[in-house]
């Protein structure tokens, strides 16, 4: 077939342009991978419980704006900006271990991360500035702990100790700042509690890293299951949740709010079960362990939040 068509002087047919249409919906259905959307429940989350706490939230046009936008900027802005910044900065590991990611294959230009991020970055300051000075100071912690994690030579991300901090810092206590500042001044209360929430998110950021323990050790990144292996780690996970927890229980009876104190101790009971069963085999029950502990923690989160602002 090849030598008629030489013969015929016939060439292959040229690939078929995408229409306008298609190519803006590939470059989105790409640039949303980029910032995966998985990730942005948890700072919309704190963001919620944030605003919550402040007791300025209420029903009306005006306040669940204030709220959507915000969990906007939180959630798929920001936090999917981070992302990005992540994966641009992890393209020449990915190359090796991955190279079917999206930016070392090829699939994804370099021109297009910048874009992405600058229009990210615009979009989630223009929103912290709408919502007041206050939360644009916690979103600049925020970008700065993003920065910290990812860019050389700081690359917190190296060491599970200070990588899980920035990260769960950021996407718990920081957001939950920049929740309760969006609707009113910050309490002493609703600070301690975030800041607590984020010592038990450092937790949670670890049950990520079992399932990659083999490509971080080679890689030179010492997450906890890579430093402590398996088992230890899972109980570290599982400690560091429940000390946290634990706290937030025994202040909010401290504080008077036994009711949202009883709550947040049911829901830390329930989590036995499913602590058991990670602690014995991490990797194989770390979807299981999402959906049950980790759901209780966040549920938890709110109820103390409700506490607070009542």
């Amino acid at each position: 077939m090849s030598d008629m068509r030489k013969g015929s002087g016939l060439a292959p047919a040229p690939p078929a342009a995408l229409s306008p249409l298609a190519s803006a919906r590939a470059t989105l259905i790409r640039s949303l991978t980029l910032m995966k959307p998985v990730t942005w429940f948890a700072p919309a989350w704190a963001f919620l419980c944030g605003a919550v706490a402040s007791g300025g939230l209420a029903w009306g046009i005006d306040p669940l704006g204030r709220l959507a936008i915000g969990l906007l900027m939180a959630g798929p802005i920001l936090t999917g900006m981070s992302q990005v910044v992540n994966d641009y900065c992890d393209r020449e590991v990915d190359a090796i271990n991955e190279p079917n990611r999206l930016i070392p294959s090829g699939q994804v230009s370099l021109r297009h991360v910048y874009i992405l991020t600058a229009l990210l970055t615009t979009i989630g300051a223009a929103i912290a500035i709408f919502l007041g000075g206050q939360v644009v100071l916690f979103v600049g912690l925020g970008l700065v702990c993003a920065l910290a994690y990812s860019i050389k030579p700081l690359r917190a991300k190296r060491n599970g100790w200070y990588g899980n901090a920035l990260v769960a810092v950021s996407y718990e206590g920081l957001a939950w700042m920049a929740g309760h500042v969006a609707f009113g001044a910050l309490t002493t209360q609703s600070f301690v509690i975030a800041m607590l929430y984020s010592f038990g998110a450092h937790g949670i950021m670890t049950v990520n890293d079992f399932k990659s323990m083999k490509g971080d050790a080679r890689m030179g990144i010492r997450s906890i299951p890579v430093q402590y292996g398996k088992v230890t780690a899972a109980r570290m996970v599982v400690t560091i949740m429940g000390l946290a927890q634990i706290a937030v229980i025994a202040l909010l009876f401290w504080w008077g709010h036994t009711i949202a104190a009883a709550v947040v101790a049911v829901l830390l009971t329930l989590q036995s079960i499913p602590n058991v069963r990670f602690i014995r085999d991490p990797e194989n029950n770390e979807v299981f362990f999402n959906a049950t502990a980790i759901m209780l923690f966040v549920w938890g989160m709110l109820a103390a939040a409700i506490g607070i602002a009542a």
